[in-house]
């Protein structure tokens, strides 16, 4: 599959030498498509008859990629991305290597950005490019809730924009997993609002149609001890398209972290080990009162139980939600 598009007239980053490889390596598919195209713009700028192609590693072959790299009657090179390069077969690894190799013999030869999850498939390219002197770029997951809120900030600066503390830690808390879906959220609430700062109001406001922060919603009534009505909501999210697996994901994020606030509290970690931002544990640790660990044991018992009935053909995952729901609201009791 090849996608083409014209950047005769990028003017977004000073033009300067780009090598003629570039391997993008990490673990989330936004984020290495975000680096990947951050310097396909780079070369783009100093070769503005250039022209940006991406293919698709295993839908396209060498041919595919031997055409791409060449001069055209449009452009006389290319900035060349080439997305989930683990998937490429030995053929067109082979084409990669050879074209890193020497691209063309010319001086203004195509770009060649190699795209990669850094899983041990298709290591052996990334280890032949390394050893052809490619730039390896390796990025950083967003693994750590630090690194979630500071991406949601820079979202907004980079938009010239500002946002509250609690609203940014809303956002990186529920789709900091996420960083396609967070960034979209974010460009969707910079279009919407005017208003600066952007409020956590008008974050809630398109976040309950996000299907874990309604099965977020959800947990709340269970662990309030309103079983009927979380039970309600769950039928709601359901009817509207959220999956139960995704509903069963938020009890057990919720359970989880009660669970190391109650560990916090009794000392066994510290904050910092916890993970949590000081207001998720405040929160969770709010919701303790009435919890034993007997009680917690059986609702993560039962939710695994859950797990797999949605995974299980003839199952129904719907009942299994039901009864967690019912476990949760009584506090593991049954």
């Amino acid at each position: 599959m090849r996608i083409v598009q014209r950047y005769g007239d990028i003017e977004h980053m000073a033009a300067h030498h780009t090598p003629r490889c570039v391997i993008i390596r990490g673990g989330d598919e936004y984020l290495n498509r975000l680096a990947a195209r951050r310097h396909a713009r780079q070369w783009l700028d100093a070769h503005p008859d250039s022209e940006l192609i991406e293919l698709e590693a295993k839908d396209s072959s060498r041919y595919d990629f031997e055409e791409a790299t060449s001069p055209s009657l449009l452009s006389p090179s290319a900035a060349v991305i080439v997305n989930h390069a683990e998937d490429c077969d030995e053929p067109l690894a082979q084409a990669i290597t050879d074209h890193c190799r020497n691209p063309h013999g010319e001086a203004d030869g195509s770009l060649v950005i190699v795209s990669h999850n850094g899983s041990a498939k298709g290591k052996r390219l990334i280890d032949s490019l390394t050893r052809l002197h490619a730039v390896l770029a390796d990025i950083p997951k967003l693994d750590k809730p630090q690194a979630r809120l500071n991406f949601t900030l820079q979202g907004f600066e980079q938009r010239g924009r500002t946002v509250e503390p609690q609203a940014a830690q809303q956002l990186a808390s529920v789709l900091g997993e996420r960083p396609g879906e967070l960034a979209a959220m974010i460009e969707q609430l910079c279009f919407d609002f005017d208003t600066n700062p952007i409020t956590l109001s008008q974050v809630n406001q398109y976040l309950i149609s996000d299907p874990q922060v309604t099965g977020f919603a959800m947990a709340d009534q269970a662990l309030a001890g309103h079983g009927a009505q979380a039970v309600i909501m769950m039928r709601s999210a359901i009817s509207q398209g959220t999956e139960p697996i995704a509903l069963i994901g938020a009890l057990a994020m919720k359970l989880r972290s009660m669970a190391k606030a109650s560990a916090v509290r009794a000392g066994t970690i510290t904050q910092a080990e916890s993970n949590m931002a000081p207001w998720m544990l405040r929160n969770a640790s709010k919701q303790l009162p009435g919890w034993t660990s007997a009680g917690m044991a059986q609702c993560f018992s039962q939710l695994a139980w859950a797990d797999e009935q949605c995974k299980t053909n003839g199952s129904d995952p719907i009942y299994a939600l039901e009864h967690v729901i019912e476990l949760i609201s009584r506090k593991g009791i049954a």
